[in-house]
C-alpha cells in the first residue's frame, strides 16, 4: 500500500467540497487561496458566500489555515469557532 504524501495540487483542492466539521453543514467550494510567498504556506482559503449583499456585492467567508481539520479524497473539514458562517 502506497503511503499518503498530502500534497494536492490546487485544482485538486478547488474541486473538493468544505465541511464544517461540528455541523456537517456544507459550505462550498474554495474560490482562492491566500498564500505568504516569504514563508511558502498558505495563511487561509476563501470561500464564495451564499448571500449576496444589498449592493449585489458577495462577502466572501476567509477560513484561517488552522482551522482546516481534515483533508480527504474529496472533501476538506474545517473547524468554524474562529470565523463567522454567513446562512
Amino acid at each position: 500500500m502506497e503511503e499518503e504524501k498530502g500534497l494536492y495540487s490546487i485544482g485538486n483542492l478547488r474541486s473538493m467540497e468544505i465541511i464544517e466539521i461540528n455541523t456537517g453543514a456544507k459550505l462550498g467550494f474554495i474560490k482562492d487561496l491566500k498564500v505568504d510567498c516569504d514563508e511558502c504556506k498558505i495563511i487561509s482559503i476563501v470561500l464564495p458566500s451564499a448571500k449576496i449583499s444589498w449592493f449585489g456585492k458577495s462577502d466572501d467567508i476567509e477560513i484561517p489555515w488552522e482551522n482546516i481539520k481534515k483533508i480527504g479524497v474529496d472533501v476538506v473539514l474545517v473547524e468554524s469557532q474562529d470565523f463567522a458562517i454567513k446562512d
